[in-house]
C-alpha cells in the first residue's frame, strides 16, 4: 500500500485533542471501524484503525476549533450499536435518519467528456434501455413530490432526452433536474427548446471556473465559451442554471469568490452556485494526500475573503436536513448591480430554522432554482422600469422586495461528498440524495464508494 495515500496517526507530531467519536470503514477492504474525530492545531482528522492494513488519517477540516464546534453544533451523535451494516447491507434501512429529498437517476454511462475526476467514471459504456427507464420511473416517482435528477455518464448525449423529461413530467414528478456538463446545452439550442417544452425544470451544469486553464486541468480541453452559450440557450428557454464547481486545490480554489460574480452577473438565467469540494471516488487522479483535499472550514474561510465581504459567514446555515458537516446552504437576492441581499441568518447552534425534513428541503432547493415559465406583464414591467429592477411609482419597497425575491433569488450552497477516507457513518446514516439503481435508493456516497485496492 502507498504510504503516501494517506497520513497516519504516528507521521503526524502535533498534539492530538480528541473531539469525538464515530464509525468509518477501512479505504482498502471496507470493513466497517471505529474512528475518531482528533484536532491537531487548526487541523480536524478522522483517524482509524484497519488490522489489516492499518492506520489512516483525513483531513476532515480546516479553520478554528471554535468555529467548528458552533457549527457542529447540534449533530445527533452515533450510538453504540446503531447502524452496525452501514454501508455494506446499503439501501435506505429502518436506521437511516432522512428520507429522500432528490433521487439520481442515471439514464446513461455514455459521456462526452473523459474527465480526470468523475464519480460516475463516465466515458465508456451504454444508454439505459427506454422501457428500463420507463419501469423504474414509474417506482421512483411519488406524483406532485419527487424531484429527480437525470444524471450519467452525460445524459445528453441521448437524443430521446427530451421524451425522458417529457414522461417523468407526465408521471408527476415535481422538480426534473438534468446534471449536465454543458457540452451539448451550449451546441445545440433546438435541444434547450425540446427540454423546456417537455418541462425541464433546472440544468445543474458542472462549471469549474471562469477562464480556461481550470478547464483544460479537470477536464482536458477549453470550455469556458460553451458553457456560457449552454448558459446563454437555457435563459433563451426560461431554464434556471445552478452552477456546480468541483473544487481542487491548487487548480481552481482561488476562483471561488469569480464563480459567484459570475453567476450573479448571468442572474436570473443563473440560480445560484453549488460549491463540491472534491471527493476521491469514480476515477480520480492519484491516491489522494490530505494537501490534495479542500473542506468545508476551507471553503467557509475563502467565501467573505474572495467576495470582498460580500458573502458573511453570518448568512450561511450548515445542513439540517443532512449532517451539519456535509454541507450548507445560504440565500440571497442577486441585484444587477452584482451586489446581493442576504435572506438566510445562521443562529447559534446551527441552522436558521432546526432540523428540517427532506420534504422541506426539496421545496427549498426547487422553488429557488425554478425559473418561472411565464412572468406576469406587470412583473416584467416592473424589472424593466430602471437599474436594480427599481419598479414603478405604484410600487412600494414591501412589493418590491417580493418581486425580487421571486424574480432574482440567487443560492450559495456546499456539499462535501464523501470517499472511502472520509466516511463518516453518522454523516451517511443522514443522506437525503438517494442514488434509484436495479430496485433499491441508496445514500449517494455509499452508491459512488470507491475503495482503493478497485
Amino acid at each position: 500500500m502507498d504510504k503516501e495515500m494517506v497520513k497516519t496517526p504516528a507521521e503526524n507530531s502535533q498534539e492530538a485533542k480528541l473531539i469525538s467519536s464515530t464509525r468509518s470503514i477501512c479505504p482498502v477492504c471496507g470493513r466497517q471501524l471505529p474512528a475518531l474525530r482528533i484536532r491537531r492545531g487548526k487541523e480536524i482528522f478522522l483517524e482509524k484503525t484497519c488490522p489489516e492494513h492499518g492506520d489512516f488519517s483525513t483531513v476532515i477540516w480546516r479553520g478554528a476549533q471554535c468555529f467548528f464546534d458552533n457549527w457542529y453544533e447540534g449533530a445527533e451523535a452515533l450510538a453504540e450499536g446503531e447502524n452496525l451494516c452501514c454501508p455494506r447491507d446499503c439501501g435506505i434501512c429502518g436506521q437511516h435518519r432522512q428520507g429522500t429529498c432528490c433521487v439520481l437517476y442515471e439514464i446513461t454511462r455514455r459521456c462526452n467528456l473523459a474527465c480526470p475526476f468523475c464519480f460516475a467514471e463516465g466515458g465508456a459504456g451504454e444508454d439505459i434501455p427506454f422501457a428500463k427507464i420507463e419501469a423504474d420511473l414509474r417506482t421512483i416517482i411519488k406524483p406532485g413530490e419527487t424531484f429527480l435528477q437525470l444524471s450519467g455518464g452525460e445524459p445528453t448525449v441521448r437524443d430521446d432526452l427530451p421524451r425522458i423529461v417529457a414522461l417523468a413530467r407526465e408521471l408527476g414528478a415535481k422538480y426534473i433536474q438534468l446534471n449536465s456538463n454543458g457540452l451539448r446545452l451550449g451546441q445545440d439550442e433546438s435541444l434547450v427548446a425540446a427540454l423546456a417544452d417537455a418541462g425541464l425544470s433546472f440544468v445543474f451544469l458542472q462549471f469549474d471556473g471562469v477562464t480556461d486553464d481550470v478547464y483544460r486541468k479537470l477536464r482536458g480541453r477549453e470550455l469556458l465559451d460553451i458553457k456560457t452559450a449552454a448558459i446563454e440557450n437555457c435563459g433563451r428557454h426560461n431554464i434556471g442554471v445552478t452552477l456546480v464547481p468541483t473544487l481542487v486545490p491548487g487548480v481552481n480554489t482561488r476562483q471561488i469568490g469569480d464563480i459567484i460574480r459570475f453567476g450573479v452577473a448571468h442572474a436570473p438565467v443563473v440560480r445560484g452556485v453549488h460549491f463540491q469540494p472534491v471527493s476521491f471516488f469514480g476515477r480520480y487522479p492519484a491516491p489522494p494526500k490530505n494537501e490534495d483535499r479542500y473542506t468545508l472550514g476551507d471553503l467557509l474561510a475563502a467565501l467573505p475573503l474572495q467576495t470582498d465581504g460580500m458573502i458573511s459567514l453570518a448568512n450561511i446555515a450548515p445542513s439540517h436536513c443532512d449532517h451539519p458537516l456535509c454541507g450548507f446552504h445560504s440565500s440571497y437576492i442577486a441585484m444587477e448591480d452584482g451586489s446581493m441581499i442576504p435572506l438566510t441568518t445562521r443562529k447559534s447552534g446551527g441552522c436558521c430554522c432546526g432540523t428540517v425534513t427532506a420534504e422541506q428541503n426539496r421545496e427549498y432547493i426547487g422553488s429557488r432554482w425554478l425559473r418561472k415559465k411565464k412572468m406576469p406583464a406587470a412583473e416584467e414591467a416592473a424589472i424593466a422600469a430602471g437599474p436594480n429592477g427599481a419598479g414603478t411609482e405604484e410600487e412600494d419597497d414591501f412589493d418590491r422586495f417580493l418581486r425580487l425575491s421571486r424574480t432574482r433569488s440567487f443560492t450559495v450552497t456546499a456539499m462535501a461528498f464523501q470517499d472511502a477516507y472520509n466516511l463518516d457513518i453518522e454523516r451517511l446514516r443522514h443522506c437525503s440524495l438517494h442514488v434509484y439503481e436495479d430496485g433499491k435508493f441508496y445514500p449517494f456516497c455509499s452508491r459512488y464508494l470507491t475503495l482503493a485496492d478497485k
